[in-house]
């Protein structure tokens, strides 16, 4: 549990699910101090007899209501509570995952470009470049442009318009093969294996998982996938696809509807937080899943596909459909893919609907 002031009021917070956010006296701090430890109501009672029976056991209710307080004869808190792991990292890192999932996402495009504008009228943004004009300089010799790999580097965009053409099978396979395939295995004496993969991983851990929602892929059922990366199969998780369930997927960007597949990125923790005990690793865990959607992007590009990527999800949701519990496994970004437009360019800017 967190205490802060948000002006005038106290706020008690909670980092572990359930999520609580109450405001409330600082009388409530003196009562949730005294439970530090089991203890029978009547505790409090003789506590606090300025206060009446009524009124202490009317709060305790309260209390436990909103998970702040547990109560023996209560139900446990759920089976988001973390039971392992998330111990060593919090309250630090489960404050910044458990309170930043399913967030409200504006998808008015128009009223968020005005909202923008009036906000650089009155505080123009940040310059986008640091430049230290003072300073001695070196003039670098230009890099090469001219060979493949280069070329699909300065290729790389974020798509929002597809071709209502189907992936292919092989595409697919490319792209889930060389993001997040296993390509060896490293054996590490006394502790296991470890899996390598074409993009790094803090000791080798890899925590990402991959599913695919398949909306369009040619010779394979629409349908929600999980990603086999050391057979480099799909595992069928539930049936059906449509461009609706990509919208409500992405918070309602519409512009994403009609991509063809759609790649969701989890993040196993008990494999992080099995060898780091320090809250610091959750950096790792969303960097390493950064890794992987810039290869994808890439491989993406490389394969003459329109590839993106985005972090506005509707978290909940997601999770309840991978069958995951949102603690030990979390969803944490998404990527997709689509066939180019016959138009062949890319859109800074989606297309009104």
């Amino acid at each position: 549990m967190l205490l802060y002031w948000d002006g005038d009021d106290l706020v008690f917070e909670t980092y572990a699910p359930p999520l609580t956010r109450v405001s409330a006296t600082a009388v409530t701090f003196d009562i949730l101090k005294l439970y530090d430890r089991w203890r029978p109501a009547e505790a409090l009672f003789r506590h606090m007899p300025q206060f009446s029976r009524s009124s202490l056991q009317k709060t305790l209710n309260e209390l436990v209501k909103n998970f702040l307080l547990n109560c023996s004869r209560s139900s446990p808190r759920g089976e988001g509570e973390p039971s392992s792991g998330w111990e060593s990292w919090n309250p630090w890192a489960g404050l910044l995952h458990f309170q930043t999932k399913d967030v409200p996402f504006d998808t008015d495009l128009d009223q968020t470009f005005e909202d923008l504008r009036r906000r650089a009228e009155a505080a123009p943004p940040p310059p986008p470049i640091k430049e230290y004009s003072r300073s001695r300089c070196w003039v670098l010799p230009e890099p090469p442009v001219l060979t493949e790999f280069p070329r699909v580097l300065l290729a790389r965009r974020t798509w929002r318009r597809f071709s209502r053409a189907s992936l292919r099978m092989s595409d697919l396979g490319t792209l889930l093969g060389l993001t997040w395939g296993v390509q060896r295995w490293l054996k590490a004496p006394g502790i296991g294996r470890y899996p390598l993969k074409t993009s790094p991983s803090s000791g080798a851990l890899h925590p990402i998982e991959a599913y695919v929602l398949a909306a369009r892929v040619t010779g394979l059922p629409r349908g929600l996938y999980h990603y086999n990366s050391q057979h480099h199969r799909l595992e069928l998780l539930r049936k059906g696809a449509t461009p609706a369930r990509i919208e409500t997927y992405l918070a309602g960007q519409w512009w994403f509807r009609s991509a063809a597949a759609l790649i969701l990125m989890t993040a196993v923790f008990p494999r992080t937080q099995w060898k780091y005990e320090t809250a610091r690793a959750y950096r790792a865990v969303l960097t390493e899943s950064g890794h992987l959607c810039q290869t994808f992007c890439l491989v993406a590009t490389w394969l003459k596909l329109a590839p993106f990527c985005t972090l506005a999800l509707a978290d909940s949701r997601i999770e309840k459909d991978l069958g995951v519990d949102g603690v030990h496994e979390s969803i944490l970004y998404a990527a997709g893919v689509g066939v180019r437009p016959s138009h062949g360019t890319w859109s800074p800017v989606p297309a009104p609907r």
